[in-house]
């Protein structure tokens, strides 16, 4: 049954992928009675089928706010999400986070993103930023450590103008930081998060249907696994 959100409460960016963290994400900050700006980036990443994954989660959330903003991050490639190189497939679990950094990381893609949310929240006086970074079921990306928040945190809080007149304390929520990709599922069931609506894939075919072979897939492949439960999108059949 999906749950019903109310959007009374203190003003919250929440940076809204599409996937399966980031809604996740999402609904947490609702329930904790935020009233959430959604934001979601075009950054020229060859799964943009998420764009329209969070068109489709904020309005199901009532999101009054979802503002999408595009930055053509191919003018730099430098990653196999917007410049043409190989995902890579069908990679071991227990490998992922131990070969370095793999070439699916966008480079400062994450300050990026979190200096446009900082931007707005200013601008609608939000002292709360929400983003669905993980540091255990990831594949190695050094912008989803705690020391890369913390420390942008900080800088954050020195490179405003509510910070420096001392008006807000801008914190940046990391609420998935510590959690197995098992338990980010169990927390967003708990709160009625419907995950047929997200999409992870790092290389869908044209009509969205996942691949079943990049890290993300079988990342979240077992997150629902562990769950006991099947994955409710589509995958692609080979």
């Amino acid at each position: 049954m999906k749950r019903q959100y109310f959007m009374s409460g203190k003003p919250a960016i929440i940076l809204l992928s599409g996937g399966l963290d980031s809604t996740t994400v999402l609904a947490m900050a609702c329930a904790e009675g935020y009233h959430p700006f959604a934001l979601t980036f075009r950054y020229g990443q060859r799964h943009a089928v998420e764009i329209e994954a969070a068109r489709r989660i904020a309005a199901g959330f009532g999101v009054k706010r979802h503002t999408i903003i595009d930055i053509d991050l191919r003018q730099f490639g430098g990653s196999a999400l917007t410049d043409s190189i190989d995902v890579p497939k069908d990679r071991p679990l227990d490998d992922m986070g131990k070969d370095g950094i793999p070439i699916t990381y966008v480079p400062a893609r994450n300050t990026i993103f979190l200096s446009f949310a900082l931007a707005w929240a200013e601008v609608v006086e939000a002292s709360d930023i929400f983003i669905g970074v993980n540091a255990l079921d990831y594949s190695g990306y050094p912008d989803c450590r705690p020391e890369y928040i913390e420390a942008y945190e900080r800088m954050a809080n020195l490179a405003t103008r509510a910070g420096v007149e001392g008006r807000t304390h801008l914190t940046i929520h990391t609420p998935l930081l510590r959690m197995t990709k098992a338990e980010i599922i169990a927390v967003g069931l708990r709160l009625g998060v419907d995950y047929s609506t997200t999409t992870t894939c790092y290389d869908p075919s044209a009509d969205g249907a996942a691949c079943g072979r990049c890290d993300a897939c079988a990342l979240r492949q077992r997150g629902f696994a562990e769950n006991g439960l099947a994955d409710p999108i589509p995958y692609r059949v080979t």
